[in-house]
């Protein structure tokens, strides 16, 4: 059995015929416009992400089969989040609060590319990502509730498999993501001034004794990053000595100086 492969780049649930995929498909001599249908179909939970799509078409049948990628569970995380991306500080700050629901459906899409046997197992694994991304995971940070995980409290929400929160629960969602960011702009606000209050107060010391005043004070590395930037190396050795005018480069021989024209 012959068999030809498209692969293709495409924003979930919205496949045309337009390029790349149709003149990727026109040769192929298949309903182009059954493709984009079934592809439609089978990425419509990854609307606003790019997803990896192969058509295998049967060339002698013209029979095809479609399989998709996935984005990486980090992605799908932000996704389902609504946030930009992770926090730079993740045990301190926290972006957003995802339900068990959105976790569930994001281990479900990852599944086939997760190391966990069970569903349970799965769901740990997306919520070892969120504890690193800075999401928080039902109204805690990732680590509690994975304890509760552990301890079976979610059991009979990850064996109904339920994935999809109420208008209510989305509502309730969005103004914590809203309050946690306010959050963490004072927090970031606090930790500049506090920083700045440690520069003063030690001016004129190494950049590592007051980088260790600032670590002792429990302030982000980013934030002391950004106040106290690193310098950069000054060249050493041979790269650090300038040459000296008429002083001939190693292995070459000096040349004779060249006197006026009379």
């Amino acid at each position: 059995m012959a068999t030809e492969k498209v692969e293709v780049l495409i924003e979930g649930g919205k496949a045309t015929a337009a390029p790349p995929l149709g003149p990727a498909l026109g040769p192929m001599g298949i309903n182009i416009g059954e493709v984009v249908a079934q592809i439609n179909k089978v990425t419509q939970d990854f609307k606003g992400m790019q997803v990896p799509v192969t058509v295998t078409i049967d060339k002698d049948t013209k029979k095809f089969t479609i399989s998709v990628g996935t984005p990486p569970a980090s992605q799908l995380i932000i996704k389902e989040a609504g946030v930009k991306k992770g926090s730079g500080t993740p045990n301190t700050d926290y972006v957003a609060d995802l339900k068990m629901e959105q976790i569930i459906k994001i281990s479900q899409m990852k599944k086939s590319s997760l190391l966990g046997k069970n569903n349970k197992e799965r769901v740990k694994e997306i919520m070892g990502t969120c504890q690193s991304m800075g999401i928080m995971i039902e109204g805690k940070p990732a680590q509690e509730t994975f304890k509760d995980v552990v301890a079976g409290k979610y059991d009979a929400k990850i064996a109904s498999g339920k994935t999809e929160l109420s208008a209510q629960e989305l509502k309730e969602q969005e103004e914590e993501r809203i309050h946690l960011q306010k959050e963490m702009e004072e927090k970031r606000e606090d930790f500049l001034e506090a920083a700045k209050k440690i520069m003063a107060q030690n001016a004129g010391k190494d950049r590592k004794e007051i980088v260790a005043l600032m670590t002792e004070a429990k302030l982000p590395m980013q934030i002391i990053n950004e106040v106290l930037p690193e310098e950069e190396k000054k060249p050493t050795g041979a790269e650090a000595k300038p040459k000296e005018a008429g002083k001939p480069e190693a292995g070459k021989p000096a040349t004779a100086e060249k006197k006026p024209a009379k």
